[in-house]
């Protein structure tokens, strides 16, 4: 087993402007061990008072340094951070393993890939162009890219580092400063971050990290009229809590509010690619991703046969330390995630059929964890509180459907639409199903393939906006329309008085 870097896990300061302090309140916030059940780390428990410090170092920023540097500059220093977090990927893989519970080998691929997504955005900070028109003889426009000002950035909890860079990113590359809120629950790298962007060279009061309570931080960041836009992953009932703060100053919001997913495999699919990727969508990171397959729909005339493999390859999924080599899914990030899955199991066996899982893994070592087997339930109803509301746990519904019409339904029958697939080898049934799935993100044959040049984001109550891509950049600027007159006769007096 992995042993964890020797980096510190009892943090008594944030990063405001440049510099470490100690939270204004002078508390501490113990972060869970999702292994033991104890504790993982201590960070200072910050507040309002974190907060106004906060912005007024990154409208110092924006109001000198950071605002004096050409597009190109700040994209040097962008590049800067990414091979700063490159060359220390593989202890914060390590870090981010042992606080969230997601295993050590996905960790190291995520991290890994974080470095690019900051390359990603770091290329496009030159590319921001307005766009020129003509409106008539004499008179001309064009738009300029402005960047919104002061970012709050609220971190979920299952991939603290990625996730945060799906946000720094595009707001560094647009001339935004940032403030950090990770996780009350896991988020210790982001603090490691703030360590790399003083190494890159980010001028004081661009990027602030305060660790804390949502209900003391993140209201703060929201409800602070300095703080121009929020970004925010994470659960639908504190993204509306989000809107409500938020609209007294009509913040620009981006929001991405999780899914309960369609994954639809038809009769004539690749079924051993379904079911690997079945697998993949329904239990990687012990269920909590916002984009989970949560649902299974699978064609009647397969269904038995699925499924049947499908329980056969689930008693197979190694469980056990995030840390440990062979282990393929860890615990769960904190035990009040884990009691939330637990109640939606106990939901589930009095909605449909429990095929495999259903507890808690019995092993060495895994009592005092916050440990859950893979869950799987056949005959779902489609309006069963198990195929409607995301549980952010390896639970997963299967349903059967009996042609295009039938998956359709069942697959938009959810206030959600993050992301979905389809499984098919007919052309036309593909880009049909593609047209009618009510989701952000569509994917053919494959199950959620993530990348900085995919857009990323949903439909329906799965959030605003997207991130990722080229026009994220956009998200984190205001466009501003300028008008000119450039004729050499007067301007006609309208009243005919002059």
């Amino acid at each position: 087993m992995t042993a964890v870097f020797d980096l510190p896990r009892h943090y008594e300061e944030i990063y405001i402007g440049g510099s470490w302090r100690p939270a204004a309140g002078g508390g501490v916030l113990e972060m869970p061990d999702p292994t033991t059940g104890g504790v993982f780390a201590t960070v200072p428990d910050g507040g309002a008072a974190d907060v106004e410090a906060a912005v007024a170092a990154a409208q110092s920023a924006l109001r000198g340094p950071w605002s004096l540097l050409s597009p190109t500059q700040r994209g040097a220093m962008i590049h800067r951070l990414a091979d700063a977090l490159a060359d220390r990927a593989g202890e914060l893989a390590v870090l981010e393993a042992a606080d969230t519970g997601r295993i050590l080998r996905d960790m190291r691929a995520e991290i890994a890939r974080t470095a690019d997504w900051l390359h990603f955005f770091a290329g496009g900070a030159d590319r921001l162009v307005g766009q020129a028109m003509e409106l008539g003889p004499g008179m001309s426009g064009y738009t300029i890219h402005e960047p919104v000002g002061v970012v709050g950035a609220l971190i979920p909890s299952n991939s603290p580092l990625n996730l945060c860079c799906w946000k720094l990113g595009p707001a560094l590359a647009a001339g935004n400063a940032i403030i950090i809120k990770p996780s009350e629950v896991a988020g210790v790298s982001l603090l490691e971050l703030a360590r790399l962007a003083d190494q890159a060279g980010i001028p004081a009061g661009v990027i602030n990290v305060i660790t804390g309570r949502g209900s003391e931080v993140g209201t703060a960041l929201v409800a602070h009229p300095g703080v121009k836009k929020i970004s925010f992953t994470g659960g639908i009932e504190t993204a509306r809590a989000i809107v409500r703060q938020s609209a007294h100053d009509l913040k620009r919001l981006t929001l991405e509010c999780g899914g309960k997913s369609p994954n639809i495999v038809f009769a004539d699919a690749d079924l051993e690619s379904a079911l690997n990727m079945a697998l993949f969508a329904s239990f990687k990171s012990t269920g909590q991703s916002c984009s989970l397959g949560s649902r299974l729909l699978l064609e009647d005339s397969i269904h038995d046969e699925f499924v049947a493999e499908l329980v056969r390859r689930s008693a197979r999924i190694a469980i056990g330390p995030p840390l440990d080599e062979a282990t393929d899914i860890g615990p769960q990030a904190s035990q009040g995630q884990l009691a939330k899955t637990e109640r939606y199991i106990e939901l589930g066996k009095q909605s449909g059929t429990l095929a495999y899982g259903g507890g808690r893994p019995s092993g060495a070592g895994l009592g005092d964890g916050f440990y859950v087997s893979p869950t799987v339930f056949t005959d779902v109803d489609a309006q069963a509180p198990i195929a409607q509301e995301e549980i952010f746990g390896p639970v997963l519904s299967v349903l059967r459907f009996r042609d295009e019409d039938e998956a359709a339904a069942i697959a938009n029958s959810t206030q959600y639409g993050l992301t979905a697939a389809v499984w098919t080898r007919d052309f036309g049934r593909a880009q049909r199903m593609v047209r009618r799935v009510e989701s952000g993100l569509v994917t053919i044959n494959c199950y959620r393939p993530v990348s900085w040049m995919l857009p990323y984001g949903g439909m329906k109550l799965s959030g605003l906006g997207r991130e990722n891509g080229v026009d994220a950049i956009l998200d984190y600027t205001e466009n501003k329309t300028v008008a000119y007159y450039h004729g050499t006769a007067p301007l006609a007096d309208p009243f005919g008085i002059g």
